[in-house]
Parts: C-alpha cells; structure tokens; sequence
C-alpha cells in the first residue's frame, strides 16, 4: 500500500519528489511500513477495505534531515505545531546551513505567537542567505510587528537606502503611513507607481495619503487616474465613494454608488450603502426605494426589511409598512424581530388585538420571546382583561422568576378586584433584607390607590426606614402631604431630601412646585398676598422646569394652570388646563380637570359679554 494512500499536503508532495531525487525509496518503505505497521487494513461488514491513516511520529536520528523535514510535514497536517517545530529543529541540527530550514521554523515560531523566536531563526536564515528576498520580507515584516523599524530599514533597503523591490517598498509604505510619516509614505507609494504600474496597490496607497491629509480633490483624482487603468475596477469606486463620504459631499457619493450599479447591478453591499447615504442625505423616498429594491432581490434579508418599514413609518406610510411586514410573516419561518415590530406598530394605531396577534407569532427559542409576552400583558391591562393578563404574567413567573414580575402581578389582581390577593402577595415577599424598601414602596401605592391615605403613608414611612434615601418614597410623602394642604413645612423638607438624591427627577420637581402653591394658598388666606406672590413665583419657576424635565405632563400642567390662576391670570391658566387634557389625564389623579378647565371657559366667556376685564 505505501504512502500513495494518505492524503497529504503540496508542501509534503514536493519533499516526496526530494526524497525520490535523493534516492530514498528504501526510507519511504520504511515509512510506509512504520505509518502502517498497527495493521493497515482491516475488513468492515461487507468485506470492504478500510485503511486507517496513523500520523508519522517516529523519530530517526540515523537518517537524513530530509526524513525529519517529511515528519513536520505529517505533523502539520495533524495541526500539531509543536510536534512540527521539534521535528525540524531536528532536521537543522543535521543541516545547520540550510536557510530554508531556518526560515520554516521562523514562520512556525510566528504561528506560535513566538516573536522572538520567529526574529532569531528568520535572522540566521538571513546570515545563510543574504540573497533570498522572502526572508528579508518575512523578517521585515517581524520587525513591523515588534516596532523596530531600524531592523525593518535593515532588512529591506539596499546599501543606497532604496528599497529592495516592490514587495519590500509597499511593506516600508504601511510602516511609514501607520507612523504618520505621511511625507516618506507617499515618496514610497509613487515609487510603487513608477516600479509595479500596472498594481492596484500603488494607487490605493497614494489615495489613502491624500485621504488622510484630507487632500480629497486629489485622492478623487489619483483614483479616477488608477480607473484609466484599471477600468470599472469595484474597489477603486467603492474608496472613491468612501472619500466622497468623507469630505462631506453626500451628493457625489450617492453618484458613485450609480455607477457602481451599473456595473454591477443589484449588489448587495453597495445598495446598502446607497440607502443609507440616502438616508443621511434626508432623501427619505429615494432611500425607501433603494431598500425595497434589496428586499425584492433578498427576500431572507430580515435587516433590510425593518430598516425598510421604519422608513416607510418616518414617512407616515405605516399602513404599507404593516402590510409589508405581515406579508413577510405569512410567508413562514421564524422571524421575531418582524413579529415584535408589527406588533409595536399595531399597537401605536390602538389595534390591540392585531398587536396581541403579531406578538404572539413570536416563538418561546426567539430572543425576545420574554419581552413580546410582556408587551400582551401590557396589551390586556390596556383593555381591562386582567385577568388574562394575571394569568399570562404568573406563567412568566414561573419561566423567569422576577420581583418586578411578582409587583405587576400584585397589581394585576388587584385591579381584577382582588386587594387581598395582590397585598398577600406582596407581603409574602417581605424578608427582613433591603429589599423590603420596594416592596413596601408598592404596598402604599396600592393603598393610596384605594384611597386609605394613612395606610399609604406608613407604609412609605416603613421604606424610609429600611432605605433612607428612597426618592420616590420621600417625593410620594412630602407630596401626599401638599395634597392635603398638611405638614407644609415637613413636606417641603422630604422633597428636598429627594431632589438631592434625584435631581434630574422632574416629578419630584413638580411636587416642590405643589408644595409652594399650597403654602401660598393658605398665605392668601391670611391676606399676606405679597409672601403669597413670592411663592407663587417661585411653584411657578419649579413647574416649568419640571415640565421641561419630563417633556410635557398633564399633571403638571394642570398645575400650573393652578398657579396662574391663583396669580390672577385666567386666561393664561385656560390655556394649562387645555394643554393638560391634551396630555392623557390621569382619571385617578386629575379628577376635577375637566369640570375646573369648563368653569374656568364659562367664567371668561361671561367676563367678556359683561364687558370685565378677561
């Protein structure tokens, strides 16, 4: 059988013809027998010949170096790297002045992540053969990578300091660029120009100095130069765009990308690019077409579909980017990305059940899988099917165990009717450890919710207790109390206390606005009106800059509305209040918005027939 039956390299080949040069037959024989010699062959079920390849491993010091170079070659192809090194250190040990020897285990040691030892063979190498050009590129290149350039100048600059070839000149080039030495980089890339015209690399590198000095009309103009030569060549168009890019000038960009295509028509990369400079060019229409052409040529292009409904929403056509996703979903497969986002835009036009459908396509493997099952929850309070919802969130409890879970869940049976269920299953989660600050916190919100104030505000006193600086707990007090027009001053101080902990809060904000507003009421009660305007003045300031905080709120609108009016200016309060019940106002906390924004709409009206001051 011999060796003709392994499989092995075009290095291991050629020592094969070596070998045979050399008159080694006898050696393979025994080669072949030691490869071989468990047996070469053995019998299967149907009495079919299996050969069982045995890597070589023998090590002969008797022989020629030639053998040990043949073992590398088999060690190579088992990936055993080191096994190859010993082998042929082996064989430079019998023939200590072969450069080639020295220069395989220079490139083995740098497969090793050996620097060191890569430099120090591919140095002896050199003193074997100063002539051979692949060492000294080799070594130049070690060099680059331990930053001695000196060593790198060496090695591949003749006597007169010009370089070697053109090899070694693109090699000093990338040395002298990544240095920043742009003035030495580009007298090497137009050396590379005059010695190798008809390479695309001299072209490139003379471009990327100029892109780099920010010299774009000439970078521009050395490739349209390099495209004479080297005509419709996709890389030089594709670093003529880039280059367009970074000069800022979208429009040529977009105009490459044109020729691009007309050359190669449909390409994927470059339509990509197209849409996005498109798109950063703001031609939004221009760019919906270029992604629906990706989409038509890649149906399986998942990204490029959702890139493109987000334009087609941008745009306001979010009835065809729902059409186009839903399309895409009846098609089969798992696509949950397509899922979630046509849920979330069903959702937005107030189409609950569509969005409970499309999030529901999303399989339990998915990624997001978790989050669209929370999405339908929010969905089914949405509608008031809570206790749809109370059974979708306990069956997330049970898949991924969360104390946030545990709180939507309390309130979910609680909003189904069920206090004493959602206060039982809150107060089971009370432990003695820290964590039993957020879950009083939810126990008083609850309890406020329901109305019992002074239940709410122990509980929030509980927090505090366990957490000092809980914000939310001290805003929710001070608040509960400005309400109520009671521990004015108290109020004000656990605000206080808040906003330092939370200063970019704007609710908490709002709440020392409310908290100005009420001591200003009870001023004027007293007839201390000018005390009562300085604090109105100052609720005012606090409002508006919570209103900035949050980016519009009904609460604090209506608040504001408040103050205005309480300063004697109706008619700038009337447009708070109309501003607050475009916002969403909360029936729970705003209960007197509407019959207070009316009254106040009557009141003007009847001022301005009576022919009073507005």
């Amino acid at each position: 059988m011999g060796l003709a039956n392994l499989r092995i390299s075009p290095a291991a080949k050629r020592w094969r013809k070596l070998a045979s040069r050399r008159c080694l037959g006898p050696l393979l024989g025994m080669v072949g027998l030691a490869v071989f010699s468990n047996g070469c062959a053995s019998l299967g079920d149907k009495g079919e010949r299996q050969v069982r390849k045995i890597p070589l491993r023998i090590e002969r010091s008797e022989i020629a170096a030639d053998y040990d170079v043949l073992v590398a070659e088999f060690a190579l192809i088992d990936g055993d790297l080191e096994f190859a090194r010993d082998a042929l250190l082996r064989a430079a040990e019998k023939d200590p002045r072969s450069s080639v020897l020295h220069e395989r285990l220079s490139r083995l040691a740098w497969q090793l992540d050996d620097l060191e030892e890569a430099v120090r063979e591919a140095e002896l190498a050199l003193v074997l053969d100063s002539s051979s050009k692949s060492v000294r590129l080799f070594l130049g290149r070690l060099f680059r990578l331990r930053g001695d350039y000196k060593g790198l100048d060496r090695v591949l600059l003749d006597e007169a300091g010009v370089p070697l070839d053109s090899d070694s000149t693109y090699l000093l080039y990338q040395v002298a660029f990544e240095q920043d030495d742009l003035d030495r980089a580009e007298h090497l890339a137009r050396r590379l120009i005059e010695t190798e015209p008809a390479q695309l690399r001299s072209v490139l590198a003379l471009a990327a100095i100029q892109e780099k000095r920010s010299e774009f009309d000439s970078a521009i103009l050395t490739l349209r130069e390099g495209l004479k030569a080297f005509p419709e060549h996709f890389l030089l168009y594709t670093r003529l765009a880039e280059i367009e890019r970074a000069s800022g000038n979208r429009t040529n960009e977009i105009e490459i990308y044109g020729e691009i295509l007309e050359v190669h028509p449909g390409h994927y990369g470059i339509l990509q690019r197209l849409g996005q400079a498109q798109f950063s060019d703001n031609r939004i229409e221009s760019a919906i077409a270029t992604f629906a052409e990706v989409v038509e040529r890649y149906p399986d292009d998942v990204s490029s579909l959702l890139r493109l409904a987000s334009l087609e929403v941008l745009e306001g056509r979010r009835e065809s980017a729902m059409e186009r996703l839903a399309l895409a979903l009846e098609g089969g497969g798992a696509q949950p990305k397509v899922a979630q986002m046509l849920g979330e835009l069903r959702r937005m036009i107030g189409d609950v059940p569509g969005a409970i459908e499309a999030f529901d396509k999303i399989d339990r493997e998915a990624p997001n899988y978790f989050t669209a099952r929370l999405e339908i929850v929010s969905l089914l309070e949405s509608v008031k099917r809570f206790d749809q919802a109370l059974k979708e969130i306990d069956r997330l409890r049970v898949l991924r165990p969360d104390r946030r879970l545990d709180f939507q869940a309390a309130w979910l049976r609680i909003a189904a009717g069920n206090f004493e269920g959602g206060n039982s299953l809150l107060r089971n989660l009370l432990d003695g450890s820290e964590a039993d600050a957020e879950v009083f916190y939810q126990l008083g919100i609850h309890y406020g919710t329901r109305g019992d104030f002074n239940e709410a505000v122990s509980l929030m006193l509980q927090v505090i207790e366990v957490d000092p600086n809980h914000a939310r707990a001290l805003n929710y007090i001070g608040y509960s109390w400005a309400e109520r027009g009671k521990n004015l001053a108290e109020a004000e101080e656990l605000i206080r206390r808040a906003l330092e902990i939370s200063p970019e809060d704007g609710y908490i904000t709002d709440s020392l606005g409310w908290v100005y507003y009420k001591m200003a009421e009870i001023l004027l009660e007293e007839s201390r009106k000018e005390e009562a305007l300085r604090l109105l003045e100052r609720a005012h300031r606090r409002l508006i800059q919570a209103a900035e905080m949050t980016g519009g709120n009904s609460v604090i609108s209506e608040h504001l509305g408040d103050v205005l009016l309480l300063r004697g200016e109706p008619r700038r309060a009337l447009e708070r209040f109309n501003e607050a019940v475009g916002l969403e106002p909360s029936e729970i906390e705003q209960p007197y918005l509407f019959e207070k924004r009316d009254r106040l709409r009557l009141d003007l009206d009847d001022s301005l027939e009576s022919g009073g001051a507005p």
